[in-house]
This record gives structure tokens, sequence and C-alpha cells, in this order.
């Protein structure tokens, strides 16, 4: 299972307020329909499928044409289950079915059709699925826009949602609160208007967000196509993490939507083409807004919003950086440095210079900058995040405290085997700081209290026990772990002479 945890460019300008306040709308719609919603599926699934039944063993049987369209819908398109809802030697489903086939009377067997048509069109009288998600057999107008705030469960919203915040919290940031949320929901009645032209008899009632947040995909892959999105791959419980550009991750999401659309239809349960529409309508808007000009009236406007907040050369030198300007653009973050040498923004941004102008060296101080002020706001993922940058772009040696810190990071979000590498490798390259040496230790402890890797634990505290590192406070509990180890190893090993 693949899931995007997050890509380079998370930090923008300003606070996000039109995409959190979807999210908050969503929850809330979702939070207020959602038990509406479960009593509906239910009573009227049973209703539509007692229907279904009737209506197929006794064909002669009047109903009111409401009814009658989605019989003949559900014949045409499932003509399997139709038949088999004919088959008179089919099991029997339910008490409700068990007494039809005992049933004879033609007026008694029209008084329960009459009576399923009345259920039938009573509850689509009140149903939230009828109103406001989207059904393509009778479309209504409100609908286009309030499908896209109901969702079928904590799932479905959550991946909705998620997707949302990644995509689109930078494009707010770049298009501003007049261009994207009007995108946004654009999007959202595009893909809807694909979805009932992939299916217009179709009375299955469409809901989520999906639809939108595709169209916002799309506009990323236009707007930002070379950044990294960082994916994760479940896999027997663990996390396997990767980087991908989104050029080639999000046409192969694409591609994937297309392959389902054109396999599956509807029967996935999944709007496929509803997605592949508002991707499409993404990418279009996407390069339309940058072409006509209305994404450079916005950073305009929000450059002059955030100018007295925002120091004026970062402002400057942010400009420039669009402009592809890399010279001017670090000239004045330098600048800016001089009077602000803890700015991360600053740095941020001249790391980028750096990868852009291919100087690797000073791609790799920068981050190795950032990581230091990130310790120092204890901002563990941000930390973690921008380690894993530097270490991925070559980087091997941070210094002792900011990498002791990382390595503690590590070890306070579980990922054990992680931190004792990273605890081992601060120890090689430091032998003779303290720090070295409080990495040998924690390592050991990790190794024999955590991972029961006793021989490791072992070997880590006789190399603490032997390190040049005067450590009379901590030779009680390196002598502790060495015997500790030697227990768990069945006391194979004789004590280790401490220095």
């Amino acid at each position: 299972m693949l899931i995007p945890l997050r890509h380079e460019n998370m930090q923008g300008r300003r606070w996000p307020v039109l995409t959190i306040g979807l999210i908050v709308i969503n929850l809330f719609v979702f939070l207020g329909t959602r038990t509406k919603l479960e009593q509906e599926g239910k009573e009227t699934g049973e209703v539509r499928v007692h229907i279904l039944m009737l209506a197929a063993m006794h064909p002669e049987l009047k109903v009111p044409d409401s009814v009658q369209q989605f019989v003949t819908t559900t014949q045409s398109k499932h003509p399997g289950i139709w038949k088999a809802l004919q088959n008179p030697n089919r099991d029997i489903e339910d008490a409700w079915d068990a007494k039809m086939r005992l049933q004879e009377e033609s007026f008694e067997l029209q008084q329960e059709m009459d009576s399923l048509a009345q259920e039938y069109e009573q509850s689509a009288a009140t149903s939230i699925r009828e109103h406001y998600a989207f059904v393509p057999a009778h479309p209504m107008a409100i609908s286009y826009l309030t499908s896209n705030f109901l969702h079928g469960g904590w799932l479905h919203l959550i991946g909705n949602m998620w997707f949302l915040w990644l995509a689109g919290s930078i494009l707010e940031d770049t298009w501003g609160r007049i261009i994207y949320p009007v995108f946004y929901l654009l999007a959202g009645v595009f893909a809807t208007q694909v979805h009932a032209w992939s299916d217009p008899s179709s009375f299955i009632p469409a809901l989520g967000a999906s639809g939108a947040v595709a169209g916002l995909m799309g506009a990323f892959l236009v707007r930002f196509p070379t950044t990294k999105i960082e994916m994760g791959w479940l896999l027997l419980y663990r996390l396997y993490r990767f980087k991908a550009a989104a050029y080639w991750l999000l046409p192969l999401w694409l591609l994937q939507e297309v392959f389902y659309g054109s396999l599956f239809g509807q029967s996935s349960g999944v709007a496929h083409w509803a997605h592949v529409g508002g991707f499409l309508f993404g990418v279009v808007a996407g390069i339309g807004i940058r072409k006509s000009g209305l994404e450079q009236i916005a950073e305009q406007a929000i450059q002059e919003q955030i100018s007295w907040v925002s120091h004026p050369l970062l402002a400057q030198a942010n400009e420039q950086l669009e402009k592809n300007d890399l010279d001017s653009a670090e000239a004045n973050l330098k600048k800016l440095l001089q009077e602000k040498p803890d700015s991360i923004e600053a740095h941020r941004m001249l790391q980028q210079i750096h990868w852009r102008k291919r100087d690797y060296v000073g791609h790799r101080e920068a981050l190795e900058k950032l990581i230091g002020l990130h310790v120092k706001a204890k901002d563990a993922d941000e930390t973690l995040q921008t380690y894993a940058e530097y270490t991925n772009a070559g980087g091997e040696k941070l210094p002792a405290g900011g990498w002791l810190e990382v390595c503690r990071m590590l070890e306070d979000q579980q990922r054990l085997d992680v931190a004792v590498e990273e605890y081992e490798k601060l120890a090689t390259a430091y032998p003779a700081e303290k720090q070295g040496l409080l990495a040998q230790m924690a390592a050991g402890r990790l190794c024999l209290k955590r991972l029961n890797r006793p021989q490791d634990a072992l070997r880590l505290y006789q190399a603490a026990a032997a390190s040049p590192v005067p450590h009379f406070d901590w030779d009680a509990n390196i002598q502790r772990g060495v015997e500790d180890a030697q227990k768990a190893l069945g006391g194979a090993f004789a004590p280790a002479q401490t220095s």
C-alpha cells in the first residue's frame, strides 16, 4: 500500500486558512450526516432489493414510473443479477423473500409492490443521498456542489482530506485566496459532470471530495512538476520511505484511474472517471491560470499583503527565485542572514538555490544549518525530514550535538533500528567526544532493552567502557550494561575492563 507522506514545498508564506477551512467543513458535514447516511443506506438498500426480487419474480405487477426506471436500469446494466433473481430455484435471501415465495394471490402481491414503491418514493423524498449526493440518472443542480462535501466513511474522508492538505496548501499559497477556492469548486463540478457522462443512467449516488482533490493534483503536476513527493510503502506492518518527482508519480496515478475506470466502471464502488475528469481539469486550468497572468497578479497581491510581516529581502529573494535569477536571490539571502542568522525561511530558500545551481557542497551546508535550527526549535518532523534530505544529498557528518538530537528524535518516533544505526555512525565519527560516548551507551541500551540484540549491546557497552572520553559519571551504567548483556547471552563472556 502506497501512501503520500509529504513533499518538498510544504512550507508556505501564510497559513493555508482556506484549505484548513475546507477540511473543517468536510469534517463537520461528515459528522452531521454520518448517522443519517448509514441509516439511509441500510433502509433504502433493503427496499430496493425487495423491489427487484418482486419485479423479477412477477413482471406483471404495476409500479410507478420512478420505480420502473430503477428496475429497467438494473435489468439492462446488470443482466446477470437480474437473471439470478428470476431463477425460481435460487437461495432464499431473507424472511421476506421466503414469505413472497409462498404468496400466490395477485392482489396481495400487488399490494406488497405498492407498499414497497411507496417506501421507495418516501425515502427518496427525504434522502440526503437523493438530494445532495450526485445521482446521474436524475441530477439536481445543487448536488454538483454538495456532493463534494459528503463522505461515506472515515477512511473515505481521511484519505480525501489528506490529499487536499498536501496539494491544496501549496496551491493556496501560490494562487491566493480568490483563485484557489474558485478553482477547487469548479474542479469538483467538472469532475462530477464527467462522472455523469460516463454512466448517465446510474442510480448509484456519488459523493466525496475526490474529484475536486484530483483537480488539485492535476494543477500540482503542471505547477510543481519537479517537486519530490515522499511516499510510504506499507509492507508487512513496516513503512518504507522513498521519494519520487511529481512529473512521473502523478501521471502514473492518472493512468491507474483510467485503467480501473475502463476495466471496472462503477462496479468497483469508486468514481474513477470523476478522478480522471478532475485531474484533467486541473492540468488545463493550472496551465491557463499561469499563462493568463492571473497567477502573477495573485502573487503581487500576496506579496503586498505579507510585506509587513515578511522581511523585504526575503520577499525580494522569493520574487527573484520565481524568475530564476538565482545569483541575485542568493545575494539578498546572504544579506538577510547577516542580520538574522537563524532565519529558517532564508536557509530553506538558500538550500533550494544551491541545488538549482548544482552547488552540492553549499546545498549540504544549508541543510546542515537547517537541521540545527529545527533541533533548536524542537521540531522533530522537520528535523528528521531535513536530515533525510541531508543524507540523500551525500551528507555524512553532522555536528555532534545536533546529530545526537536527531538520534534521540528517531528513538522518540520508535524508529529504533534506524536510531541505533545513527547512534553508531555518530560514535564512529566522534570517538573522542562526549556525544560519541553517549551515542554508544544509547545504542547499547536500545539493542539490549528494546531490540533483543544482546550481542550488539555487549559490543557497544564494551566500546563505551574502552572509550578515551572520561566517563567516571557513567561507569556504573556502562558496567551494568555489560553485565546485563552477558546475562542475556548466557554468561559466556568475561567482564570488560573499564578505564
